[in-house]
């Protein structure tokens, strides 16, 4: 028999006449996650009805369903359930199977919650909950009824056929990647910029990404761990392209000719040109960050409005008002902290001054800047850009061309 998943929308639901385009790109998103895992149309149905998302799959294939379920966004939770006829001996039968189950795995204690919208079904919410729970009751002496906190949460929906189930997993929450349209992410080696991605990716929006490379400041090993950061933000986002950019030439004309209180605004000013630059070719409809305010000086609130001063395109700074204990849970949540963590550093901090400016001047930083006349290196960096293909694959797959 097949493992068959219930999905629960969470945020669209409130979409109004907007939600079947909401709904349809969710469905797309998760067939396109499952055949990455190997499970196609023929290995794995997909199926919406009545508020509710189904994935049926051979039981062999479920922890590879249940893998790219925990990379959906757009559901606030999913289980694997047991399906049963719609009369009440089979519903009762399949709670006192899942009651059984539960104790099994250590609860003491369990309640019945019952959503009927087949209204043809004899027995009422109630009935259900009433009728179901003492059934389960009486067959399993090991549990106890709590109606307000049990060990155990035993879900009953009567849709076309009886719906049983009681590990409900959590979902991602947030939108469908695609509904928001697509941003470019500027991607360092730390723990803030994936983390930033993952969230703009949680309200739908799908992600390019840009590193700036300082080779030979910067080793390989720098550059593989940016790829592996994109990877594994690319398996929530159905992938990302990665633009790497020589930025030496760069730095090294800010250091010569530049102030040095002034390299790190700098800097960041001249990656917030190049990546416009790229934006406007891939379509980007804005640029990403991981700032997060005064964790750092170059993210004084006076920095930042130097660094974004000449961008017109809109900067958007998921992590503004989140502190590092925050950032660093989300990143080991999602996967790439210990990857971030690894000790290769990128061009960010090799040539950060010793005592940096602090607030500095939007105006003044407009003059040093025009003053060190990047823009040829900038472009020329853009021409040289090396593209990787990051999470468009299943691991080991060959990436698309």
């Amino acid at each position: 028999m097949n493992a068959t998943y219930i999905l629960k929308p969470g945020e669209l639901t409130l979409k109004g006449g907007n939600r079947q385009g909401f709904e349809r790109i969710l469905v797309q998103n998760l067939r396109k996650l499952l055949a990455l895992r190997g499970l196609g149309g023929a290995e794995a149905q997909v199926q919406g009805a009545g508020g509710r998302f189904f994935v049926r799959c051979p039981p062999e294939a479920a922890p590879a369903a249940e893998d790219a379920l925990d990379h959906l966004f757009g559901i606030s939770g999913w289980a694997r359930t047991r399906i049963c006829e719609k009369t009440v001996e089979s519903l009762f039968a399949a709670c006192v199977a899942e009651g059984e189950e539960a104790c099994g795995r250590g609860a003491r204690s369990f309640k019945i919650e019952a959503r009927r919208t087949d209204k043809s079904f004899p027995l009422d919410s109630y009935g259900i909950c009433a009728g179901a729970g003492e059934a389960v009751r009486e067959a399993v002496p090991g549990l106890l009824v709590e109606v307000h906190s049990p060990q155990a949460l035993i879900q009953v929906e009567i849709r076309d056929r009886a719906y049983v189930y009681s590990m409900t997993q959590a979902g991602l929450r947030g939108l469908p990647v695609g509904t928001a349209g697509r941003g470019l992410l500027l991607l360092s080696g730390g723990i803030d910029s994936p983390a930033a991605g993952f969230k703009m990716a949680s309200r739908g929006m799908g992600l390019d990404a840009v590193h700036f490379h300082a080779f030979p400041y910067t080793g390989e090993e720098a550059r593989q761990k940016v790829i592996r950061l994109a990877g594994i933000v690319g398996a929530y986002t159905l992938g990302i392209r990665l633009w790497i950019l020589g930025f030496t030439e760069v730095q090294r004309r800010i250091k010569a000719g530049g102030r040095e209180e002034w390299a790190t605004v700098m800097l960041r000013m001249a990656m917030m040109e190049a990546a416009e630059k790229l934006a406007r070719r891939t379509g980007a409809k804005c640029l990403v960050t991981g700032d997060s305010l005064s964790q750092v000086a170059s993210q004084t609130l006076e920095n930042l409005s130097c660094a974004e001063s000449l961008t017109q395109l809109p900067v958007l700074r998921p992590l503004i008002g989140t502190d590092k204990e925050e950032i660093v849970r989300l990143a080991r949540s999602i996967g790439t902290y210990e990857t971030s963590i690894l000790p290769y550093e990128d061009c960010c901090v090799l040539f950060s001054p010793a005592h940096p400016v602090l607030r500095g001047g939007v105006d003044e930083a407009r003059d040093l800047y025009r003053r060190l006349d990047l823009a040829g290196e900038i472009d020329r960096a853009l021409a040289g850009a090396v593209v990787e293909k990051c999470g468009f694959t299943a691991p080991g797959a060959k990436a698309p061309v």
